[in-house]
């Protein structure tokens, strides 16, 4: 077995077996990332043992959440009794486990290897930490692999190999080829292996060796050990060596547009980015090789990330999907769906975008690509959250994190806590914020260059620190100002919200400038992993810093039409409270009454998405009217009156009503707590003469409340205003657009008839303990087959429900 460079290891494990020979056994663990020979040190002392007269266990973890059926399938296999393996599967405390561990430690030679023990979870890394406090009398010797860092035994790193001894192992010679491979496989000897396989396979396939480059090829083939703007130095070297050698016009398109994408992680680096990538393009054109073209144009794109151009980069994910299907590249293919996804984002085009992000989930899976699946998962996520569906979103982070965990994506904690992060900004505490701040910051400490700074700001700015959020904008303007990359918009936003609570109106005034072209844009953020809102809102803010009052009231206008088209829920409350301070602070004609309706549409949606962070920074009027549920019973506080009110169906009907005034609610929706089913009709609520009839008698109740109101009669005259509201809400709940007839159904027939006798009884038990509110809002609230809270004069300028 080769072994090459691994001597140190192999005589640690050799003592491990000696020491059990002589009844001191042990734990040994071999840690390293894949490809550092993990397996082959395994089967290296599986051989060793066997030879000594060993006998030899070995499994292999299985996926996550695993654990003690590990341990139970070894006992098994150890010759164990059936009921200690049955022990371990069921609960137990640690006494109970370790006795049932005692079957897998032998007075006679015995070597226990488990690879990949950290795939099966915590608790089998717990029952390991158990066995090992038996071993040390024993002839027992456990072996485990991991690729994280386990806390039991003595632990064996693995680490790169070096140039030669690498050369050594793949048999390469040629030293700039030796060179390439070392550093195209980081050092790691199963990486360099496929590599030498890939490069022997191309070398001997009869093409001419013009159109071969080794260097080149292994630069192209050689798996990039990045994460999200975090590099891989060794790559960027083996990819500029490549670049400098005289390379056929598809090869060097293909070099150089790899190169580009791997700089992305260097902040200075965008003017070579670009210049890299533009070579690139006009030689894949000029070759017209389509696989190739499709390679750069999706390089390209990931190396510029340039926020002004989401109508090109439509355009470039289009023509990459056509390249990619002529090419038969069907991974190609899926970038183009996924950079389509992305531009149609940045559009504001949601509900196509999720069309596609569905198309490319859906061909991902078919595909068996494990973390193109994490990413729409991602994703659909982020659009729950972008919607307000919080609750949701977090269970759909932590079905990503579980993912991606599994698919041993290197980024899979980043993309979890972002997720988390953004729900916090949303309905965290101070504490919460505070902590996401700091998060960021030691982010930016590890990755500087790419603007964390700006999204710490932000989050200050967000829990209501502006002090604190002022010294980070200071910190970060000058590098964002000056920045690219994709994180660069969403940096400038969080960098718009920082200025406007600090009121820091230079530092308003000059990122305003930089804004101003993306008005039309959502921004997003890092591969639309995070949506940042309508570039319009932060504009606005900035406007209004600087005293522009109409533009600061057009700008929020856009953003809460954005919103509102999109459904992205909290940041119309965000938007609608924006609007109505510039509204206000403008004070033209109706501008304060206005301004007031949207606060109160703002908190009402605050309150029902549960936007603690909004609602803590925009607290209800103090002449706002208060409907609140205390546990399991609901609190009313109105013009003085205040009642405790038992729980019922009722009252979540009237807080529904309350939360959106104005807006007509089909009973389906409110009996059903949201959207309802489709009522099938059965025949016209009203026919011609019923029709006919209430129109009569609305008429003649119009002169007789004349009469009322001339005699001063004002008991008769409340009394045909209530007889005429019960005539129209029928009239409104038979007749539909234009007076004609409204059908009816069984479904809608009894919503209606169960949301009116159920409202009904609510407003008479508030109308029994608060007297004036129970009959402001029998005026207000009318029921049909759709309900609705009109306000009428008296009533407050807003409900807290």
């Amino acid at each position: 077995m080769n072994l090459v460079g691994r001597d140190r290891e192999i005589a640690a494990l050799r003592g491990l077996l000696g020491r059990a020979k002589q009844a001191s056994g042990g734990v040994l663990v071999v840690r390293g990332p894949a490809g550092s020979g993990k397996t082959a040190l395994a089967d290296a002392v599986a051989q060793d043992a066997r030879r000594l007269g060993f006998e030899v266990v070995r499994i292999a973890a299985g996926p996550v959440g695993s654990g003690r059926l590990l341990w139970a399938q070894l006992l098994s296999d150890s010759g164990g009794a059936p009921e200690q393996a049955r022990r371990l599967l069921e609960p137990a405390g640690p006494l109970d486990v370790d006795e049932a561990l005692r079957g897998l430690v032998s007075s006679v030679p015995r070597l226990i290897v488990i690879d990949d023990l950290d795939r099966a979870g915590p608790e089998a890394v717990e029952v390991l930490s158990l066995l090992a406090s038996r071993l040390a009398g024993s002839a027992t010797a456990v072996v485990v692999t991991t690729g994280t860092p386990v806390e039991t035994g003595s632990t064996l790193q693995l680490g790169p190999l070096s140039e030669a001894d690498l050369g050594t192992l793949t048999g390469e010679r040629r030293p700039e080829v030796r060179r390439a491979l070392w550093l195209a496989a980081s050092g790691m000897p199963g990486p360099a292996l496929q590599l030498a396989a890939t490069l022997a396979d191309a070398e001997g396939g009869g093409a001419p060796s013009t159109d071969l480059d080794p260097v080149a090829l292994l630069a192209l083939h050689a798996p990039s050990q990045a994460a999200f703007l975090v590099g891989d130095p060794p790559l960027v070297r083996l990819l500029e060596c490549a670049a400098a050698r005289k390379l056929p016009a598809t090869l060097r398109a293909r070099v150089l547009a790899r190169l580009a994408g791997e700089l992305l992680a260097e902040p200075g680096a965008g003017a070579r980015r670009r210049a890299l990538v533009e070579e690139a393009l006009a030689l894949a054109r000029t070759a017209g090789e389509p696989r190739t073209l499709a390679e750069v144009l999706d390089a390209r794109l990931h190396a510029l990330w340039d926020p002004a151009a989401a109508e090109d980069r439509l355009a470039a994910a289009s023509e990459i999907i056509e390249l990619a299907r002529a090419a038969g590249d069907e991974e190609r293919e899926r970038h183009g769906l996924f950079w389509r996804f992305m531009a149609l984002m940045e559009l504001g085009r949601v509900t196509e975008a999720e069309a596609v992000l569905a198309v490319f989930a859906r061909a991902a899976e078919l595909a068996g690509d494990a973390r193109a699946v994490v990413m729409a998962s991602a994703r659909h996520a982020m659009i729950a959250v972008l919607r307000g569906r919080f609750d949701l979103g977090w269970r759909l982070t932590q079905q990503v994190g579980d993912a991606a965990r599994a698919a041993a994506m290197p980024d899979a904690e980043a993309l979890v806590k972002t997720l988390h992060g953004v729900i916090m900004l949303e309905r965290g505490t101070p504490e919460q914020g505070v902590a996401i701040a700091d998060e960021l910051l030691a982010i930016a400490r590890s990755r500087p260059g790419h603007q964390f700074e700006a999204t710490a700001a932000a989050a200050l700015a967000a829990f209501g620190q502006p002090r604190a959020a002022a010294t980070e904008l200071q910190r970060a303007l000058p590098e964002v100002l000056a920045g690219s990359g994709p994180r660069w918009l969403g940096s400038v936003c969080g960098l718009a919200l920082a200025a406007a609570a600090a009121h820091e109106q230079e530092a308003a005034a000059r990122l305003y400038e930089v804004l101003a072209p993306y008005r039309g844009l959502l921004v997003v953020q890092g591969g639309a992993a995070v949506v940042v809102g309508p570039a319009a809102y932060y504009l606005g803010l900035l406007a209004a810093e600087a005293g522009r009052w109409d533009e600061a009231v057009a700008l929020q206008t856009d953003a809460a039409a954005l919103c509102e088209r999109i459904g992205a829920l909290p940041a119309l409350a965000h938007a609608r409270a924006a609007l109505a301070d510039a509204l206000a602070s403008r004070a033209g004609p109706g501008d304060r009454d206005r301004a007031q309706d949207l606060r109160r549409q703002a908190l009402n949606a605050a309150q029902r998405l549960g936007m603690a962070v909004f609602l803590a920074s925009h607290p209800p009027a103090a002449d706002c009217w208060r409907l609140r549920q205390e546990g399991e019973d609901w609190q009313l506080d109105a013009d003085g009156e205040h009642a405790r009110l038992r729980d019922s169906r009722g009252l979540h009907y009237l807080r529904a009503l309350l939360a959106a005034p104005g807006r007509q609610i089909p009973a389906l929706d409110l009996v059903a707590g949201g959207p309802g089913v489709t009522a099938t009709s059965t025949g016209p609520v009203l026919d011609a003469q019923a029709r006919s009839q209430y129109r009569r008698r609305l008429d003649a109740l119009a002169a007789e409340l004349d009469a009322a109101d001339r005699g001063g009669d004002v008991t008769g005259a409340e009394r045909l205003a209530r007889e005429r509201r019960a005539l129209l809400d029928e009239l409104r709940r038979a007749t539909g657009l234009g007076g004609r007839s409204r059908f009816a159904s069984p479904e809608a027939e009894r919503a209606r008839v169960n949301a009116t006798r159920t409202l009904r009884l609510a407003l008479d038990r508030i109308s029994r303990v608060a007297p004036k509110t129970g009959a402001y809002l029998d005026a207000s609230v009318h029921t049909g087959q759709s309900c609705c809270y009109e306000p009428v004069p008296g009533g407050p300028p807003g409900w807290d429900v």
